[in-house]
């Protein structure tokens, strides 16, 4: 699913630089290809090493035997058909493979959540980051369900509220529940002297926060969203205080904690905006605030993350190396030219760049990570 996902990274957003270029002008009728832009990522993309992901950890965090090739293989052959089907018809237009994808898409979810379910049943007791993650994509097949309703002849309204609920609803929750349960456990296993810190308060008042967010964009209040986005901000910026650590740390733990730093700024940049709506009745940001969150928070950290677990499940060091630091360091300045494009009077051109550069930054890392899945562990082990 990793060498899936890591192919999609390029072709998606060689799409959409190419979409926002001029150079692709068919589009799936009646909707718009900024919206098919953030299904692509938000639904299938990402998605694709999240699933991956869990498919892995949850034996582990639950202590359950791990998964076998028919819990993964169905899922991710879904997975794969979808986002190649979808991605067919972001090129061409073609309504037919953009359901087809989406029915694939929502079977390997589907397929997938059965299989994490299954191990959650036979848990003997309950783990807040699995029932976190869990309930994070119950949200996103909620969404995926909302976009079916559009394609079987629903409003438009389905499909934006669909897009609406992926970054948020879907994908941050599994990003800090996941960062909640391992950026404590990577660092003290290697810095010395460091504490722990894992409460569960903190993903509790997160699914507050992230609900009450939804609530508000799904019947368009956005200008009272500010209070909660403030109270995300100061609990994620606690939590990044409380776990960074103080004593000497390798670089591929450090970005973790550098790549987190984009989440509570992000959450700051909805606040500002939300309180423009409220005070002016217009947005100030435009889709910066998004993008501090979908570039610089899950994309940082889909390097930091993907690198390590890459490294791990391969034989290798876990060491961050040149390939990967430059793809971190790389998504930074692509994040800052992508939230700054929405502050510029004429913002196609810093759109188009910014797309761009995503594909410069990540084609190295891409390239390497798909090399090493194609090969045998480094160490002679099976995988």
């Amino acid at each position: 699913m990793f060498f899936v996902g890591a192919m999609n990274v390029l072709v998606a957003m060689l799409w959409w630089w190419m979409s926002l270029s001029g150079y692709v002008s068919r589009v799936v009728p009646g909707l718009p290809q900024a919206w098919m832009h953030g299904f692509l990522m938000q639904y299938q993309v990402l998605p694709t090493f999240i699933f991956g992901f869990l498919l892995t950890v949850y034996p582990r965090w639950m202590g359950q035997r791990q998964a076998t090739r028919w819990h993964y293989l169905p899922v991710g052959l879904a997975l794969l058909s979808g986002q190649a089907l979808t991605l067919m018809a972001a090129w061409h237009g073609s309504s037919l493979a953009l359901y087809l994808g989406w029915l694939n898409t929502l079977t390997g979810w589907a397929a997938a959540m059965v299989v994490l379910s299954g191990w959650m049943r036979l848990a003997r007791t309950r783990d807040i980051h699995v029932w976190s993650s869990f309930l994070a994509l119950a949200v996103g097949l909620a969404g995926l369900v909302l976009f079916g309703l559009w394609l079987h002849g629903g409003a438009l309204t389905y499909a934006q509220a669909s897009i609406r609920m992926g970054a948020v609803g879907l994908l941050l929750p599994i990003y800090v529940t996941v960062a909640h349960r391992m950026f404590p456990f990577f660092a003290g296993n290697v810095v010395v002297g460091y504490s722990m810190y894992r409460p569960p308060w903190a993903l509790i008042v997160m699914w507050c926060g992230v609900l009450l967010h939804l609530v508000c964009e799904l019947v368009d209040a956005s200008a009272w969203r500010w209070p909660v986005e403030l109270v995300l901000a100061g609990l994620f910026g606690w939590l990044l205080w409380r776990w960074w650590p103080r004593a000497k740390a390798p670089p591929l733990l450090i970005v973790l904690f550098v790549g987190f730093i984009w989440l509570p700024v992000s959450m700051l940049l909805y606040a500002v905006d939300s309180a423009s709506l409220m005070l002016k009745g217009v947005s100030s940001f435009g889709r910066a605030p998004l993008h501090a969150l979908a570039v610089g928070f899950f994309g940082s950290l889909l390097v930091a993350m993907v690198t390590r677990v890459t490294a791990g499940h391969s034989g290798r060091a876990l060491m961050l190396g040149p390939v990967a630091a430059f793809a971190f360091a790389g998504m930074h300045l692509v994040a800052l030219m992508r939230v700054g494009a929405d502050l510029m009077p004429n913002p196609l051109g810093w759109w188009q760049a910014s797309a761009l550069a995503w594909l410069l930054v990540f084609l190295p890392w891409v390239l390497r990570s798909l090399w090493i899945y194609m090969t045998p562990r480094v160490d002679g082990k099976p995988g």
